[in-house]
């Protein structure tokens, strides 16, 4: 199936791979086809995957006190979303992880991921690599959003990630900006009078 190879071909970034560890791999994974608006994490319950997003473009949110949504993550292909906190220490989930277009995952669930670090230690490697970027991530996302002005921002995120500029709803960009929707609509509108 192509999607494994694409599952696949991620990890082969990062570890070698004989052909006996991808077919192990490949075993112990699940191909879900997923619609537009479904969820595939939802608060109170348990997130038991880890998802890689084949196709498809995922965010993950959550409801604040006043009842307005908190965009914490996007993913479109070749990424992967959860809620990690939920799924790393097996406890309810406080995020929403919703597709925001049909797609096709594969999600490894937790205990086949304890499975394979235990079993091979270039899979300990793996998600140690992994699990050290998304932290370099998340720093660098909490510093521009202490330090940055809502223009630069967007500018920074429009030229890091314009796939997902263009795949994403402007309200929920907004909410992972932290902005309303009508400030990003200025910034927007700002800056492609800008350019013409």
């Amino acid at each position: 199936m192509q999607e494994f190879q694409f599952f696949v071909n991620y990890f082969k970034r990062y570890i070698d791979l004989t052909q006996e560890e991808e077919d192990y791999l490949c075993s112990l994974v699940k191909v879900v086809k997923v619609k537009k608006r479904q969820y595939i994490v939802q608060p109170d319950f348990v997130c038991k995957y880890r998802t890689y997003v084949v196709s498809g473009t995922f965010r993950a949110y959550l409801i604040g006190n006043e009842g307005q949504d908190h965009t914490i993550a996007f993913a479109i292909d070749d990424w992967w979303i959860s809620d990690y906190n939920s799924y790393i220490f097996q406890q309810p989930a406080t995020l929403f992880v919703e597709s925001l277009e049909d797609g096709v995952i594969i999600q490894l669930d937790y205990n086949a991921e304890q499975l394979l670090k235990e079993t091979n230690p270039k899979f300990e490697k793996f998600f140690r690599i992994i699990t050290e970027r998304s932290f370099a991530f998340l720093q660098k996302r909490m510093l521009s959003a202490l330090s940055k002005t809502a223009e630069e921002r967007y500018e920074e995120f429009v030229e890091k990630y314009p796939k997902v500029v263009q795949r994403v709803p402007q309200y929920a960009l907004a909410s992972y900006l932290g902005m309303s929707t009508e400030f990003l609509s200025k910034i927007r509108n700002k800056r492609i009078s800008k350019k013409s």
